[in-house]
């Protein structure tokens, strides 16, 4: 199994869906020696916001680009390169204003491209990047998943629309949520997402022996 690990939040070092996200995919690692794993870290290796070049160089004949035109299509091909080898796709992000990080944003702009990761048919649309687990290591502040602030959580629901309209509709959300009030409540939030990881690793080590 190839695992995608793909990292957004500024915090750094301190930052929980870091922590809990690069856990995961090292959980996943050792689960199985025939795994392998590729990380993508926004925030050490930001992607360029999509741009003039981007725009017009994606419907551009690749002989026909300019060098600038060639260079930001290259990022983006080599962004999509990773996702469709990857059968398992671990995207951690903090709940920025509401939303998902403006990296993870530019790292969905890139992937998120007509005739490569969707397509247009008589039927409508259709996503071509299929067959794949997409874990969300999402952590917040506030309690999002439950209560009236449920109504200002725009990222869980943006990023199962966006990856289902690009074909991966099998997502599961692993939260890190309250971590803002206070060090019991930060406890019980990692604890929480820790069991939910192992509990996942757990079942990818019977299949693992199964197979």
């Amino acid at each position: 199994m190839s695992i995608l690990l793909v990292t957004s939040s500024p915090r750094g070092a301190a930052s929980h869906s870091t922590r809990i996200a690069t856990e995961f995919a090292q959980k996943l690692l050792a689960a199985d020696p025939s795994n392998t794993l590729v990380v993508r870290d926004l925030v050490a290796n930001p992607l360029p916001h999509i741009d003039t070049d981007y725009a017009t160089g994606i419907y551009t004949p690749a002989e026909a680009r300019t060098p600038r035109q060639a260079e930001v299509v290259g990022v983006s091909d080599a962004v999509l390169n990773e996702l469709f080898a990857a059968d398992t796709v671990i995207l951690a992000t903090g709940f920025i204003n509401f939303n998902i990080s403006s990296t993870l944003k530019s790292w969905v702009d890139h992937v998120a491209r007509s005739g490569k990761t969707f397509a247009y048919g008589e039927n409508g649309p259709k996503g071509l990047v299929t067959g794949k687990k997409v874990y969300i290591v999402l952590a917040s502040g506030g309690i999002y998943s439950e209560g009236a602030a449920v109504q200002f959580d725009h990222a869980v629901p943006y990023l199962r629309s966006v990856l289902g309209f690009i074909g991966m509709t099998d997502v599961d959300v692993i939260r890190i949520e309250g971590v803002a009030k206070g060090p019991d409540a930060v406890s019980e939030a990692l604890a929480k997402a820790t069991a939910k990881v192992d509990a996942v690793v757990a079942a990818s080590r019977d299949v693992a022996a199964a197979a």
